[in-house]
């Protein structure tokens, strides 16, 4: 799996297709690592986003794995082009 853009060439994602490579991303909110631990650990920075996360929590380092995985897998075989959200409703809210 390539991690690109899909929407910076097209004829890039035909010609993968063709080859049977698909191409997807992950574009997950704020994520627990350690520098996202560091960079949203005060409240009075974290909060303003959490309430608008209906889960009500940043996303863990699993969260994004567990995304990455299901794409790489066969369940998704048939995934291609797409950018997935891990980010706990927050485009929605």
């Amino acid at each position: 799996m390539f991690c690109i853009d899909v929407r910076s060439s097209w004829k890039t994602l035909r010609d993968q297709t063709i080859s049977k490579i698909r191409t997807n991303a992950v574009n997950p909110t704020a994520t627990m690592t350690d520098m996202g631990k560091y960079a949203w650990s005060d409240p009075e920075k974290s909060k303003p986003l959490l309430d608008r996360i209906p889960l009500g929590r940043f996303a863990e380092v699993h969260d994004v794995v567990e995304a990455v995985l299901w794409l790489l897998s066969d369940r998704a075989s048939y995934i291609n082009g797409v950018t997935l959200p891990v980010e706990g409703g927050l485009l929605v809210a």
